[in-house]
């Protein structure tokens, strides 16, 4: 059990009780409570009842869910830190049937991204104002502490499932990342299956090279075959489907192409695809943003002309009567945003579509 060990000294480093990773003025000190109350039946204790929580990991076959509170790999409206905090609370409620193991947040300083955009000194202070020593070898970014975390997390556990919540859409690169190392080191043919209104294709973005609109680009070489990416909601492009499909070998559909032929068609494409490929399992990355901005306006980067909810639910529910899907995110929920100008209850409708979705793959990644 040295690897649960080392995982189990990594939580305590790491990670911190769910709704606690959001680091702002506004510290939502009731919307916490109330999220803690659910999880732990009181607000008192919280530290001593998360540990408690999460010292049951070894045992418990449940999907694990992780927060990730980072928005600084976005670039547009920012919000997303809060994501996890609000997801959480509606998932709780009685209109979702889930059952999972919440082992936190992803201790956030929320002025990094990735450890290798630092120089020493501010390593070495971020070092001793999370983990009280500047000497220590621990990464102090969200993207680095993440990845280290997942990597320690896929040695203990090669089996268990993990759904995450963010966060922009860069929290995406080190869960993808570590978890596509895991299966090739397992022997396993894993692919992509990626939700979203942008490719994300991009090489860097203003020279950073992992963030919200390039994540994707770095991990196609950690996939059996770049081909093995499935990007599905597609709209909002400089570029079109043919210079993405020919310069990184990915598979897109485009929403006005799965309008056309609609979703089940495109689907069993995608089935018949990953089958010639002997693909075993499945990660799927679900940006909200891939549904209409009348479903989801509260995020970052809301596109119209996007896929229903319905859709993008048949899609994952297919894709589970045949593979196994044993990862997956759900990101870019932004609830404090308002963008959508027709008006209405952008928060709640968004957390209801985002709720939905993040059900079924809870509920896929349980029967893997």
């Amino acid at each position: 059990m040295a690897n649960w060990s080392t995982l189990s000294n990594k939580i305590n480093q790491y990670l911190c009780p769910p709704g606690n990773g959001v680091f702002t003025v506004n510290t939502a000190k009731e919307r916490k409570e109330s999220l803690h109350t659910s999880l732990y039946g009181s607000s008192d204790n919280v530290e001593q009842s998360w540990r408690a929580q999460t010292a049951t990991l070894a045992e418990d076959t449940r999907p694990v869910v992780l927060g990730i509170c980072s928005d600084t790999g976005g670039g547009i409206l920012r919000g997303a830190n809060w994501g996890p905090l609000f997801l959480r609370q509606t998932l709780l409620s009685t209109d979702y049937d889930v059952d999972y193991l919440d082992i936190g947040d992803v201790r956030v300083i929320p002025h990094l991204l990735h450890d290798k955009y630092l120089n020493d000194p501010t390593i070495a202070n971020c070092r001793k104002a999370l983990y009280g020593d500047r000497e220590s070898p621990l990464p102090v970014s969200a993207l680095s502490i993440a990845e280290d975390f997942c990597d320690e997390f896929y040695a203990a556990f090669p089996n268990k499932t993990l759904f995450a919540i963010g966060g922009d859409h860069s929290v995406s690169y080190p869960l993808v990342k570590s978890y596509l190392r895991a299966k090739k080191a397992q022997g396993k043919k894993a692919a992509l299956i990626h939700f979203d209104a942008h490719t994300d294709l991009l090489v860097e973005r203003l020279g950073i090279d992992i963030c919200f609109g390039s994540w994707v680009t770095h991990i196609l070489d950690d996939l059996p075959s770049r081909d093995m990416a499935f990007q599905f909601g597609i709209r909002s492009s400089g570029k079109d489907r043919g210079h993405w499909e020919n310069t990184f070998g990915v598979n897109q559909f485009w929403t006005h192409e799965i309008n056309e032929r609609g979703a089940q068609d495109i689907v069993d494409e995608t089935i018949a695809k990953l089958k010639a490929n002997n693909i075993e399992e499945l990660y799927v990355s679900f940006d909200i943003d891939a549904l209409d901005a009348h479903f989801a306006a509260a995020t970052g980067t809301p596109e119209p002309d996007g896929l229903n909810p319905d859709q993008a639910l048949l899609i994952i529910s297919e894709l589970a009567k045949h593979f196994k899907i044993t990862g997956a995110d759900m990101v870019e929920i932004a609830p404090f945003l308002n963008t959508n100008e027709d008006g209405g209850n952008d928060r709640e409708k968004t957390l209801k579509a985002g709720s939905q979705i993040s059900e079924l793959l809870l509920n896929c990644l349980n029967n893997a």
